[in-house]
């Protein structure tokens, strides 16, 4: 199994070779040279298998020689006997063909811990086996650090870097960054958004000798691990759904683009996926994108579902390299106008094909308060603001062909828009319950790349 850039002008590289290097060296973001597909009837035969075997089958044709079907499998129980729920992913109904996937019961609370767990404990084995020591830099709108962090505190051969902006996520969010004692972590607080933490990343990772110099690797969605771990629970749910048998669609609140990317992954390996769902809250580029067929970033609102700040959707490039026909070039002239100009116009025939590829809506603040309250009602499920964002924008959808919603964060992690929606403050479970008793340890930094070098010098390990 190989794996190339979107921007076609960086070598092809094996999966371990991808997943430790993670943005390309030409700037784009790696695929696979090729998709596997299952058969109906290997999907079929999922039916009744733990989530741990699901994703030995799904994931096993994209990681080649890398390690053996023994040592896989260990790294895959290893990653998930920490989540707090037997099923990992368990499905709720919400209501006639509607269907809440519960993404939040990892260590962190949030869906990127079903990515960050087994990267994680891909990433420390394959570094034993070399010797080397990383350094691991990360931009999070909120829930990536704290995962990352979990997945990789206290590694002697590993230091995490986060970079959080300052102000622009829950109290909860910012302490599991801040809270970890172990002296491999550090949490950088930036005088910015979300988009100038991304940039300032891919900044670091274009600048190949302190790429070089400190062993710089990325655990973002940018890096094709994390993408092909969250595959998984497309084939999960869907087959408890009757998949392949049966058709299935999935509305997925996003603002980088990975999660749903991953669905895309999944459809493309023979999951029969009816409709994929993009949910945007307010700082809806994705939405726009697809409705006028123009990327145009227009600054971003905070909002309550903070997660979804963006307005540099990362691993829609990914896209791009699929609706263009694998054209590289194209892709990277497209994301030269995004960073010059801060717009692109896509090609009508590009834009068809995400069209066809894609569904998308949007759900306002108010849209957002209304549906937490509705559901807490309706099905007495308590929904966390990006999830009721997906929720919102899933009942436009909703048909004979069940709809399943990602829910992407429990609810104690935003309290205060909960509370303001429903009256209930949901509590954090026992093992976190004191949470906001614990140090922080964090660094606030300017939004300069310079300066930012020299921290993450200075505080590694040699």
């Amino acid at each position: 199994m190989r794996y190339i850039s979107t921007r076609g002008q960086a070598p092809e590289l094996s999966f371990e070779e991808a997943m430790m290097t993670g943005l390309a060296r030409d700037g784009g973001l790696y695929v696979p040279k090729d998709i596997p597909t299952l058969t109906a009837a290997e999907i079929a035969g999922m039916a009744g298998d733990s989530y741990e075997e699901i994703a030995y089958k799904v994931m096993r044709p994209f990681i080649g020689e890398t390690f053996t079907d023994a040592e896989f499998r260990q790294l895959i129980a290893a990653a998930y006997a920490g989540f707090g729920h037997a099923a990992r992913a368990p499905l709720v109904q919400l209501g006639p063909n509607h269907f809440l996937l519960e993404l939040f019961h990892g260590p962190t609370l949030a869906f990127k811990d079903f990515a960050m767990q087994l990267i994680g404990q891909m990433m420390q084995a394959a570094l034993a086996r070399s010797g080397k020591r990383i350094t691991i830099v990360g931009a999070t709108s909120g829930d990536t650090g704290s995962a990352a962090i979990e997945a990789f505190r206290g590694l002697s051969n590993v230091d995490v870097f986060i970079l959080f902006p300052h102000g622009r996520v829950s109290e909860v969010q910012r302490r599991q960054m801040t809270t970890p004692a172990e002296a491999n972590v550090h949490a950088l607080a930036v005088d910015g958004d979300f988009d100038d933490c991304q940039a300032a990343l891919k900044d670091m990772f274009n600048d190949f000798a302190f790429r070089d110099e400190v062993g710089l690797a990325g655990v973002n969605s940018i890096n094709w691990g994390r993408v092909l771990a969250q595959v998984v629970y497309y084939f999960s749910s869907a087959v408890s759904l009757g998949a392949p048998h049966r058709k299935v669609s999935f509305t997925v609140p996003t603002g980088n683009f990975g999660d749903i990317f991953a669905g895309f992954i999944a459809r493309q390996m023979g999951l029969p996926i009816e409709r994929l769902v993009i949910a945007t809250n307010l700082n809806d580029i994705l939405h726009r994108t697809l409705e006028t067929g123009i990327q145009k970033k227009e600054g971003v609102t905070p909002s309550i579902s903070p997660s979804m700040d963006i307005q540099v959707s990362s691993n829609f490039e990914r896209a791009l390299f699929y609706a263009y026909g694998r054209d590289g070039a194209t892709v990277a002239a497209q994301m030269a106008d995004l960073s010059a100009k801060g717009a692109f116009t896509v090609s009508q025939g590009a834009i068809d094909w995400l069209r066809a590829e894609f569904a998308s809506g949007r759900a306002s603040e108010e849209e957002t308060l209304a549906t937490i309250a509705a559901q807490r009602s309706a099905s007495g499920e308590i929904l966390c603001p990006h999830s009721a964002v997906g929720v919102k924008v899933a009942e436009g959808f909703l048909s004979d062909v069940p709809m399943i919603t990602l829910a992407t964060a429990h609810p104690a992690k935003f309290p205060d828009a909960v509370e303001r929606a429903s009256g209930i403050r949901p509590p954090l479970p026992p093992r976190m319950a004191d949470l906001y008793d614990r140090p922080e340890r964090v660094t606030r930094v300017a939004n300069d790349l310079a300066a930012l070098q020299t921290l993450i010098r200075e505080r590694r390990s040699r």
